[in-house]
């Protein structure tokens, strides 16, 4: 198999990639044109370990024979299910209609694609796709950079546990970090796909902790599709308008995940923490304010607006500088954590808006303090399906 698609970055930047099976259209600048993405045989690789295992997928570590290249292969292949049954299930699980596990491994190849395949350094590097020809059923399988690293959630985990709550992580390195991943969510939104699931367990630490990249597009959308029905992505960094079910949302519910992982990585903890999609709301505008419905008139739509006023006290102001004050956080850093935590994403900042802040104006390497026992990202994982308060349920490496 060939280390790459045939495909490059740059071409596909400058096209349209459609995935007509799956519905995918990722809007770019120029001509329409499908994008062919190479599928190699498996047999091109040996399998070393298992990294991870449920009920829908497998995560394997392998070596490619002809150069030695270490990868992981993401495989959806459901054990006990009918196939249909199963094709049906993770389509569900993954918001994007009525095709089958191949489909979604494409869907989610694409994407990979556009955002640069390999040749992105804040996202992890796509190789190519492999089927087993001597499986008796379809067998594809997703080829991805291997990094040797934890998630930043696990990472961010142990901190808290060896630290009992000490210690933080330092302002340089907190812009470090944000730097980094505002300039993959950038990316991704100039070559037209919304990742829609970002979230410190969707975030690898690299390099011996100096590089952040982004991974597992298996919720990801095209900037030129509607939204799928119901809410995509993970409870506690969810938008506003995705968690009201609003259907014309845009990456700017990207902006927010990173400005809730960029609270977590300077407040020590996820900063709305809620049970379900009600609860979470209410964590959100208990630190916000209640939006104003006058500015945003969509929310003021909502069924939940009034109720959200009678249960907060008619909050309207914001106590988000009250937890991240001076000292901890400066006024230029603040500007960008506010300005992603916006409720209105008409306000809200957008990546590429953010990286232009002066915050950014001196950006020193990133070098994540060490933590000599968090594990290696895929180590001793699960793949778990989590339900959420609306019965919807999602795939996800965690």
């Amino acid at each position: 198999m060939e280390e790459r698609p045939a495909t490059c970055a740059s071409c596909l930047q400058n096209d349209m990639v459609d995935d007509a099976n799956a519905g995918v259209a990722v809007a770019t600048r120029k001509r329409r044109r499908r994008v062919p993405v190479a599928v190699g045989s498996a047999e091109d690789y040996e399998e070393t370990c298992l990294l991870g295992e449920g009920g829908f997928g497998t995560v394997v570590k392998a070596r490619h024979l002809a150069t030695g290249l270490t990868v992981a292969i993401k495989r959806l292949t459901p054990p006990d299910a009918d196939s249909q049954t199963a094709a049906a299930s993770i389509s569900r699980l993954a918001g994007a209609g009525s095709c089958g596990l191949e489909e979604e491994l494409l869907r989610e190849a694409r994407f990979h694609e556009a955002c640069g395949g390999s040749g992105h350094p804040f996202i992890v590097g796509f190789r190519g796709l492999v089927r087993d020809p001597t499986a008796a059923a379809a067998d594809l399988g997703l080829v991805m950079e291997c990094v040797d690293g934890p998630s930043l959630h696990d990472y961010l985990r142990q901190r808290r546990r060896r630290r009992h709550g000490g210690a933080r992580i330092p302002e340089a390195t907190a812009r470090a970090a944000m730097w980094q991943l505002l300039t993959a969510a950038k990316t991704m939104h100039e070559s037209g796909v919304v990742h829609r699931d970002i979230k410190p367990g969707n975030i690898l630490v690299g390099d011996g902790r100096r590089v952040l990249k982004i991974c597992d597009f298996g919720l990801a959308m095209a900037t030129s599709e509607a939204p799928s029905h119901g809410p995509a992505g993970t409870l506690w960094y969810k938008a506003p308008e995705v968690l009201l079910d609003m259907r014309d949302y845009d990456a700017r519910v990207d902006a927010w995940s990173l400005g809730c992982v960029m609270a977590e990585i300077i407040y020590g903890r996820a900063l709305f923490a809620g049970s379900y999609e009600r609860e979470q709301l209410v964590a959100i505008f208990d630190v916000l304010g209640v939006p104003d419905g006058g500015a945003w008139p969509e929310f003021a739509s909502t069924a939940f607006a009034a109720e959200a006023v009678t249960e907060l006290d008619v909050r309207r102001g914001s106590r988000l500088r009250e937890l991240f004050p001076a000292a901890m956080l400066s006024r230029e850093g603040f500007q960008v954590l506010h300005g992603l935590l916006t409720c209105n994403p008409h306000k809200r900042l957008t990546a590429d808006a953010a990286l232009k802040l002066p915050w950014f104006a001196k950006v020193e390497a990133l070098q994540l303090p060490s933590e000599d026992d968090v594990a290696s990202a895929f180590a001793n994982k699960e793949l778990h399906i989590v339900p959420s308060a609306s019965e919807k349920r999602k795939l996800h490496f965690s």
